[in-house]
């Protein structure tokens, strides 16, 4: 077990204990899920996709093209998210990006196909990943709260930066989504919000 092999990680779980990992569909609702969530707290993005999907009830690339500004800005879209999701929602329909596809490949492969897309950069693509496709091999390095938790729980005084963490994650593979989880959760439950 990862957290009985790695101390610092095993004093995550002793203070995560027991938590769900409630996986999402592959697909554009996922996506833009995460958009939305790019820059913001899990809470607010859930708040905000809630409002997306009681908007469209079925969030579809097609469903989200029939959005005026107005609509996706009160869904919580900023000009930018906007556009982003916008332009995935394009490229799907026209048949130019396959999500299909990108299931099929692995993952260092499935995640520069995601970041060829206009506003989705690796944290996305990586959450993607974990949250859409289940891998289990994944560690966004970049998320603010892995670097936060990895912070406080190795108790170093400066940020680690995504690199170092990377090079961090790499003694946990093939498991580096847990680790991330095991992280997560202890972040959450040491502010409170676990």
């Amino acid at each position: 077990m990862l957290a009985g092999a790695d101390e610092t990680l095993g004093r995550a779980a002793a203070v995560a204990g027991h938590f769900d990992i409630p996986l999402r569909l592959p697909g554009f609702a996922t996506l833009a899920w995460l958009i939305l969530g790019q820059q913001v707290s899990i809470e607010a993005a859930d708040a905000m996709f809630s409002r997306l999907e009681s908007t469209l009830g079925k969030v579809t690339p097609g469903g989200l093209l029939g959005l005026d500004d107005e609509t996706m800005r009160r869904c919580g879209f900023s000009r930018q998210k906007a556009g982003y999701a916008r332009d995935l929602a394009t490229a799907l329909l026209a048949g130019e990006f396959s999500l299909e596809a990108i299931a099929a490949l692995p993952d260092a492969a499935a995640v520069a196909a995601l970041s060829g897309q206009r506003g989705i950069g690796a944290w996305t693509a990586e959450n993607y990943l974990i949250w859409g496709l289940g891998r289990r091999d994944v560690f966004p390095c970049g998320d603010l709260a892995l670097c936060l938790g990895w912070q406080g729980l190795a108790g170093v005084g400066d940020l680690p930066s995504p690199e170092a963490l990377r090079r961090v994650a790499e003694a946990w593979s093939p498991r580096r989504t847990a680790a991330a989880f095991l992280i997560w959760h202890h972040y959450l439950k040491t502010r409170g919000r676990g």
